[in-house]
Protein backbone atom coordinates (compact mmCIF):
# COMPACT_ATOMS: atom_id res chain seq x y z
CA UNK A 1 0.00 0.00 0.00
CA UNK A 2 0.91 3.21 -1.32
CA UNK A 3 2.68 5.64 1.93
CA UNK A 4 -0.06 8.19 2.48
CA UNK A 5 2.01 11.96 2.79
CA UNK A 6 0.54 14.81 5.09
CA UNK A 7 2.36 17.83 4.15
CA UNK A 8 1.91 21.04 6.66
CA UNK A 9 2.44 24.41 4.57
CA UNK A 10 1.24 25.11 0.92
CA UNK A 11 4.54 27.47 0.03
CA UNK A 12 6.47 26.64 -3.42
CA UNK A 13 8.86 23.76 -1.33
CA UNK A 14 5.72 21.84 0.29
CA UNK A 15 3.76 22.27 -3.16
CA UNK A 16 6.72 21.20 -5.17
CA UNK A 17 6.80 17.91 -3.26
CA UNK A 18 2.86 17.20 -3.60
CA UNK A 19 2.88 17.79 -6.87
CA UNK A 20 6.17 15.44 -7.34
CA UNK A 21 4.36 12.69 -4.89
CA UNK A 22 1.20 12.92 -7.11
CA UNK A 23 3.07 12.86 -10.57
CA UNK A 24 4.36 9.56 -8.76
CA UNK A 25 0.83 8.19 -7.65
CA UNK A 26 1.14 8.46 -4.09
CA UNK A 27 -1.44 10.53 -1.80
CA UNK A 28 -0.44 13.55 -0.12
CA UNK A 29 -2.40 16.41 1.52
CA UNK A 30 -1.24 19.69 2.12
CA UNK A 31 -3.01 21.52 5.40
CA UNK A 32 -2.46 25.22 5.38
CA UNK A 33 -2.95 27.82 7.96
CA UNK A 34 -4.43 30.80 5.26
CA UNK A 35 -8.03 30.68 4.27
CA UNK A 36 -7.20 30.82 0.44
CA UNK A 37 -4.73 31.21 -1.92
CA UNK A 38 -5.47 34.88 -2.73
CA UNK A 39 -5.46 35.45 1.13
CA UNK A 40 -2.43 37.98 1.17
CA UNK A 41 0.27 38.86 -1.24
CA UNK A 42 2.39 36.25 -2.56
CA UNK A 43 5.70 38.33 -2.27
CA UNK A 44 7.72 39.44 -5.14
CA UNK A 45 10.07 38.43 -8.25
CA UNK A 46 12.13 35.34 -8.30
CA UNK A 47 14.76 34.23 -9.77
CA UNK A 48 14.57 30.70 -10.60
CA UNK A 49 18.26 28.79 -10.69
CA UNK A 50 19.32 26.58 -13.26
CA UNK A 51 20.99 24.27 -10.73
CA UNK A 52 17.62 24.07 -8.40
CA UNK A 53 15.20 25.60 -8.91
CA UNK A 54 14.71 24.78 -12.73
CA UNK A 55 15.41 21.04 -11.48
CA UNK A 56 13.05 21.14 -9.00
CA UNK A 57 10.55 22.37 -11.44
CA UNK A 58 11.61 19.62 -14.30
CA UNK A 59 10.79 16.84 -11.51
CA UNK A 60 7.36 18.15 -10.99
CA UNK A 61 6.96 17.86 -15.41
CA UNK A 62 6.20 21.41 -15.19
CA UNK A 63 9.05 23.54 -16.35
CA UNK A 64 7.44 24.36 -20.35
CA UNK A 65 4.57 26.05 -18.02
CA UNK A 66 7.09 27.85 -16.29
CA UNK A 67 8.79 29.56 -18.79
CA UNK A 68 5.57 30.58 -19.94
CA UNK A 69 5.66 32.58 -16.64
CA UNK A 70 9.04 34.32 -16.73
CA UNK A 71 8.88 37.94 -17.39
CA UNK A 72 11.64 39.26 -20.08
CA UNK A 73 14.31 41.93 -18.97
CA UNK A 74 14.42 41.42 -15.52
CA UNK A 75 17.49 40.20 -15.04
CA UNK A 76 19.22 43.52 -15.22
CA UNK A 77 20.83 45.07 -12.04
CA UNK A 78 22.34 47.94 -11.12
CA UNK A 79 24.31 48.48 -7.81
CA UNK A 80 24.27 52.76 -6.27
CA UNK A 81 25.70 54.08 -3.43
CA UNK A 82 24.04 56.65 -0.68
CA UNK A 83 24.34 59.79 -3.38
CA UNK A 84 22.49 57.92 -6.40
CA UNK A 85 26.39 57.15 -8.59
CA UNK A 86 25.66 54.32 -10.37
CA UNK A 87 28.74 51.62 -10.04
CA UNK A 88 27.62 49.02 -11.48
CA UNK A 89 25.19 48.78 -14.70
CA UNK A 90 24.60 45.11 -15.73
CA UNK A 91 21.88 44.50 -18.57
CA UNK A 92 19.84 41.90 -18.86
CA UNK A 93 21.52 40.09 -21.97
CA UNK A 94 18.81 38.21 -22.41
CA UNK A 95 20.31 34.33 -21.89
CA UNK A 96 17.64 33.27 -19.56
CA UNK A 97 20.09 31.91 -16.80
CA UNK A 98 18.25 33.15 -14.00
CA UNK A 99 14.67 33.51 -15.10
CA UNK A 100 12.53 36.24 -12.93
CA UNK A 101 9.08 35.05 -12.50
CA UNK A 102 6.23 36.37 -9.76
CA UNK A 103 6.30 34.51 -6.93
CA UNK A 104 2.43 34.69 -6.84
CA UNK A 105 2.42 33.19 -10.38
CA UNK A 106 4.41 30.20 -9.73
CA UNK A 107 2.82 29.24 -6.48
CA UNK A 108 -0.44 29.31 -8.77
CA UNK A 109 0.81 27.13 -11.46
CA UNK A 110 2.02 24.45 -8.47
CA UNK A 111 -1.80 24.72 -7.03
CA UNK A 112 -3.44 24.31 -10.56
CA UNK A 113 -1.58 21.65 -11.08
CA UNK A 114 -2.67 18.99 -8.24
CA UNK A 115 -5.90 17.76 -7.97
CA UNK A 116 -8.75 20.06 -6.27
CA UNK A 117 -8.65 18.99 -2.55
CA UNK A 118 -5.26 18.28 -2.03
CA UNK A 119 -4.38 21.49 -0.34
CA UNK A 120 -6.67 21.98 2.59
CA UNK A 121 -6.82 25.26 3.41
CA UNK A 122 -8.20 27.18 7.07
CA UNK A 123 -6.28 24.73 8.71
CA UNK A 124 -3.98 26.29 11.74
CA UNK A 125 -1.69 23.68 13.55
CA UNK A 126 -1.49 24.13 17.06
CA UNK A 127 0.12 21.15 18.03
CA UNK A 128 1.90 18.06 16.41
CA UNK A 129 2.51 14.75 18.80
CA UNK A 130 3.95 11.74 18.17
CA UNK A 131 1.46 8.44 18.18
CA UNK A 132 4.63 5.69 18.35
CA UNK A 133 5.69 3.67 15.78
CA UNK A 134 6.50 6.57 13.41
CA UNK A 135 3.05 7.95 13.43
CA UNK A 136 2.17 11.77 14.24
CA UNK A 137 -0.92 13.27 14.90
CA UNK A 138 -1.73 17.17 13.81
CA UNK A 139 -3.95 18.87 15.97
CA UNK A 140 -5.56 22.13 14.10
CA UNK A 141 -7.62 25.62 15.61
CA UNK A 142 -10.50 24.10 14.64
CA UNK A 143 -10.86 21.25 16.89
CA UNK A 144 -9.90 18.41 14.13
CA UNK A 145 -7.17 16.43 14.05
CA UNK A 146 -5.23 14.14 11.61
CA UNK A 147 -2.96 11.11 11.74
CA UNK A 148 -0.45 10.18 9.71
CA UNK A 149 2.49 7.99 8.95
CA UNK A 150 5.05 10.41 7.01
CA UNK A 151 4.38 13.96 8.08
CA UNK A 152 6.37 17.22 6.56
CA UNK A 153 7.27 20.31 8.01
CA UNK A 154 7.32 22.98 4.87
CA UNK A 155 5.95 25.82 7.30
CA UNK A 156 8.39 27.97 7.57
CA UNK A 157 10.61 29.59 9.88
CA UNK A 158 8.40 29.59 12.97
CA UNK A 159 7.67 25.58 11.79
CA UNK A 160 5.31 23.89 14.50
CA UNK A 161 6.75 20.80 13.30
CA UNK A 162 10.25 21.44 13.78
CA UNK A 163 10.17 20.50 17.49
CA UNK A 164 9.80 16.98 16.82
CA UNK A 165 13.28 17.23 15.48
CA UNK A 166 14.93 19.77 17.07
CA UNK A 167 15.13 22.36 19.73
CA UNK A 168 16.38 24.87 17.24
CA UNK A 169 14.51 28.23 17.08
CA UNK A 170 15.24 31.14 14.65
CA UNK A 171 17.43 33.60 15.92
CA UNK A 172 17.42 37.72 15.12
CA UNK A 173 20.04 38.11 12.22
CA UNK A 174 20.80 41.88 12.94
CA UNK A 175 18.98 43.46 10.02
CA UNK A 176 15.37 44.73 10.21
CA UNK A 177 13.17 45.36 6.99
CA UNK A 178 10.61 47.37 5.88
CA UNK A 179 8.78 46.86 2.73
CA UNK A 180 6.36 48.71 -0.04
CA UNK A 181 5.17 49.04 -3.46
CA UNK A 182 4.65 51.64 -5.91
CA UNK A 183 2.05 50.69 -8.41
CA UNK A 184 2.00 51.88 -11.96
CA UNK A 185 5.66 52.95 -12.07
CA UNK A 186 6.14 54.52 -15.07
CA UNK A 187 2.80 56.53 -15.57
CA UNK A 188 2.34 57.40 -11.06
CA UNK A 189 6.31 57.54 -9.93
CA UNK A 190 8.24 57.91 -12.95
CA UNK A 191 11.28 59.64 -11.75
CA UNK A 192 11.29 56.42 -9.59
CA UNK A 193 10.98 53.64 -12.42
CA UNK A 194 14.09 55.28 -14.20
CA UNK A 195 15.81 55.31 -11.46
CA UNK A 196 15.08 51.39 -10.99
CA UNK A 197 15.66 50.31 -14.71
CA UNK A 198 13.91 47.37 -16.08
CA UNK A 199 15.02 44.92 -13.51
CA UNK A 200 16.67 45.37 -9.70
CA UNK A 201 17.86 48.19 -7.85
CA UNK A 202 20.70 47.90 -4.81
CA UNK A 203 21.83 51.45 -2.89
CA UNK A 204 24.31 50.22 -0.47
CA UNK A 205 25.77 52.32 2.10
CA UNK A 206 27.81 50.75 5.64
CA UNK A 207 25.22 49.20 7.90
CA UNK A 208 22.01 50.63 5.53
CA UNK A 209 20.32 49.73 2.09
CA UNK A 210 17.48 50.14 -0.08
CA UNK A 211 16.43 47.63 -2.81
CA UNK A 212 13.94 47.64 -5.34
CA UNK A 213 13.03 45.81 -8.42
CA UNK A 214 10.81 46.03 -11.12
CA UNK A 215 7.81 43.53 -11.19
CA UNK A 216 5.04 42.81 -13.57
CA UNK A 217 2.43 45.86 -14.62
CA UNK A 218 4.92 48.54 -13.44
CA UNK A 219 5.03 47.82 -9.68
CA UNK A 220 8.27 48.75 -8.18
CA UNK A 221 8.47 46.49 -5.09
CA UNK A 222 11.19 47.79 -1.95
CA UNK A 223 12.64 47.53 0.57
CA UNK A 224 14.94 49.67 3.25
CA UNK A 225 16.86 48.01 4.90
CA UNK A 226 18.90 48.72 8.35
CA UNK A 227 21.62 46.97 10.41
CA UNK A 228 19.83 47.20 14.05
CA UNK A 229 18.74 46.03 17.08
CA UNK A 230 16.23 43.31 17.37
CA UNK A 231 13.18 45.03 18.35
CA UNK A 232 14.23 48.44 16.81
CA UNK A 233 10.42 47.72 14.56
CA UNK A 234 8.09 47.86 17.46
CA UNK A 235 9.23 51.37 18.43
CA UNK A 236 7.82 52.15 15.21
CA UNK A 237 3.92 52.83 14.72
CA UNK A 238 3.34 51.40 10.79
CA UNK A 239 -0.37 51.79 11.34
CA UNK A 240 0.85 55.62 10.60
CA UNK A 241 2.32 54.91 7.32
CA UNK A 242 3.74 58.88 6.70
CA UNK A 243 4.96 58.86 10.32
CA UNK A 244 6.72 55.58 9.95
CA UNK A 245 8.24 55.85 6.19
CA UNK A 246 9.56 59.54 7.90
CA UNK A 247 11.11 57.96 11.09
CA UNK A 248 12.95 54.94 8.81
CA UNK A 249 14.66 57.43 6.27
CA UNK A 250 15.54 59.97 9.27
CA UNK A 251 18.16 56.47 8.87
CA UNK A 252 18.95 57.39 5.80
CA UNK A 253 20.22 60.70 6.59
CA UNK A 254 22.46 62.49 3.39
CA UNK A 255 21.10 60.00 1.15
CA UNK A 256 20.00 60.97 -2.10
CA UNK A 257 16.47 61.91 -1.97
CA UNK A 258 15.80 60.30 -5.39
CA UNK A 259 16.36 56.72 -3.15
CA UNK A 260 14.73 57.37 -0.34
CA UNK A 261 11.87 58.62 -2.22
CA UNK A 262 11.48 54.58 -3.04
CA UNK A 263 10.88 54.14 0.41
CA UNK A 264 8.26 57.78 1.42
CA UNK A 265 6.55 57.43 -1.92
CA UNK A 266 5.09 54.02 -1.56
CA UNK A 267 1.36 53.45 -2.28
CA UNK A 268 1.13 50.81 0.15
CA UNK A 269 1.65 50.79 3.98
CA UNK A 270 5.30 50.12 5.39
CA UNK A 271 5.86 46.43 6.60
CA UNK A 272 7.91 45.90 9.20
CA UNK A 273 10.01 42.60 8.59
CA UNK A 274 13.26 41.51 10.92
CA UNK A 275 15.39 38.77 9.60
CA UNK A 276 15.28 35.72 11.52
CA UNK A 277 17.85 32.44 10.48
CA UNK A 278 18.38 29.02 11.77
CA UNK A 279 22.11 27.94 12.61
CA UNK A 280 23.89 27.39 9.25
CA UNK A 281 24.61 23.58 10.14
CA UNK A 282 21.03 22.86 11.81
CA UNK A 283 20.57 19.17 11.41
CA UNK A 284 18.72 16.68 13.79
CA UNK A 285 18.93 13.02 14.73
CA UNK A 286 16.89 10.76 12.10
CA UNK A 287 13.22 10.84 13.86
CA UNK A 288 10.51 7.81 12.37
CA UNK A 289 7.97 9.58 10.40
CA UNK A 290 8.86 12.90 10.50
CA UNK A 291 10.94 15.64 8.26
CA UNK A 292 11.31 19.16 7.02
CA UNK A 293 12.34 21.17 4.11
CA UNK A 294 12.97 24.75 3.50
CA UNK A 295 12.60 27.49 5.88
CA UNK A 296 11.36 25.21 8.49
CA UNK A 297 14.70 22.91 8.28
CA UNK A 298 17.40 25.63 6.88
CA UNK A 299 16.01 29.15 7.43
CA UNK A 300 18.76 31.65 6.39
CA UNK A 301 19.18 35.59 4.89
CA UNK A 302 17.66 36.07 1.82
CA UNK A 303 20.41 35.62 -0.83
CA UNK A 304 18.33 34.42 -3.61
CA UNK A 305 18.23 30.86 -2.75
CA UNK A 306 15.49 30.44 0.03
CA UNK A 307 12.42 29.93 -2.49
CA UNK A 308 14.99 27.81 -4.76
CA UNK A 309 16.22 25.12 -2.10
CA UNK A 310 13.18 24.86 -0.51
CA UNK A 311 11.28 23.68 -3.95
CA UNK A 312 14.43 21.72 -4.46
CA UNK A 313 13.89 20.34 -1.31
CA UNK A 314 10.28 19.35 -2.06
CA UNK A 315 11.60 17.73 -5.43
CA UNK A 316 14.20 15.36 -3.90
CA UNK A 317 12.21 14.26 -0.96
CA UNK A 318 9.17 13.24 -3.39
CA UNK A 319 11.51 11.33 -5.41
CA UNK A 320 13.15 9.53 -2.59
CA UNK A 321 9.53 8.36 -1.30
CA UNK A 322 8.50 7.81 -4.54
CA UNK A 323 11.72 5.56 -4.73
CA UNK A 324 11.45 3.68 -1.92
CA UNK A 325 7.66 3.18 -1.77
CA UNK A 326 6.08 1.54 1.70
CA UNK A 327 9.74 2.46 3.25
CA UNK A 328 9.31 5.69 4.51
CA UNK A 329 12.50 5.43 7.00
CA UNK A 330 14.66 4.38 3.91
CA UNK A 331 13.58 7.43 1.70
CA UNK A 332 13.70 9.97 4.83
CA UNK A 333 17.06 9.12 5.56
CA UNK A 334 18.49 9.15 1.98
CA UNK A 335 16.68 13.02 1.70
CA UNK A 336 18.21 13.66 4.90
CA UNK A 337 21.50 12.47 4.05
CA UNK A 338 21.71 14.91 1.03
CA UNK A 339 20.13 17.78 2.80
CA UNK A 340 21.85 18.47 5.53
CA UNK A 341 25.07 19.41 3.46
CA UNK A 342 23.19 21.01 0.74
CA UNK A 343 21.53 23.31 3.09
CA UNK A 344 24.90 23.97 4.82
CA UNK A 345 26.33 25.28 1.31
CA UNK A 346 23.25 27.06 0.63
CA UNK A 347 23.53 29.29 3.78
CA UNK A 348 27.13 29.76 2.90
CA UNK A 349 26.31 31.30 0.25
CA UNK A 350 24.62 34.76 2.74
CA UNK A 351 27.82 36.16 2.34
CA UNK A 352 26.99 38.69 -0.20
CA UNK A 353 24.13 39.63 2.30
CA UNK A 354 26.55 40.39 4.65
CA UNK A 355 28.35 42.21 2.15
CA UNK A 356 25.55 44.24 1.46
CA UNK A 357 25.99 46.09 4.83
CA UNK A 358 29.67 45.85 5.11
CA UNK A 359 32.16 49.01 6.01
CA UNK A 360 32.79 49.09 2.03
CA UNK A 361 29.20 48.78 0.97
CA UNK A 362 28.44 49.18 -1.96
CA UNK A 363 32.39 48.33 -3.13
CA UNK A 364 32.66 45.13 -1.44
CA UNK A 365 29.43 43.82 -3.39
CA UNK A 366 30.94 45.01 -6.24
CA UNK A 367 33.63 43.30 -6.15
CA UNK A 368 32.48 40.11 -5.79
CA UNK A 369 29.94 40.45 -8.71
CA UNK A 370 33.15 41.74 -11.00
CA UNK A 371 35.73 39.61 -9.84
CA UNK A 372 37.68 42.84 -9.08
CA UNK A 373 39.10 44.43 -6.33
CA UNK A 374 38.27 47.13 -4.14
CA UNK A 375 40.68 49.86 -5.99
CA UNK A 376 38.98 49.02 -9.32
CA UNK A 377 35.28 49.09 -8.62
CA UNK A 378 35.27 53.17 -9.87
CA UNK A 379 35.68 51.52 -13.58
CA UNK A 380 32.24 50.43 -12.94
CA UNK A 381 30.34 53.92 -12.27
CA UNK A 382 30.05 54.44 -16.63
CA UNK A 383 27.84 50.78 -16.52
CA UNK A 384 30.77 48.85 -18.08
CA UNK A 385 31.12 46.65 -15.05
Amino acid sequence: MATSVTVIGAGLGGLVLARVLYVHGIPVTVYEAEPSPAARAQGGLLDIHPWNGQPALEAAGLIEEFRGLVLPGRESYRVLDREGTVWLDLPDEGTGDRPEVQRGDLRRLLLDSLPVGTVRWGHKVVGVRALGDGRHEVAFADGAAVATSLLVGADGAWSRVRPLLSGATPEYAGVSTVETFLFDGDTRHPAAAELVGGGSLMALAPGRGIQAHRESGGTLHVYGQLLKPEGWLAGIDFADRAAAAARVVEEFGGWAPELTALITGGDTPLVPRPIYTLPGEHRWDRVPGVTLLGDAAHLAPPNGEGANVAMYDGAELGRAVAAHPGDVETALAEYEEALFPRAAAAAAEGADFRLMFAADAPHGVIAMWTGSDHGSTSESRDGSG
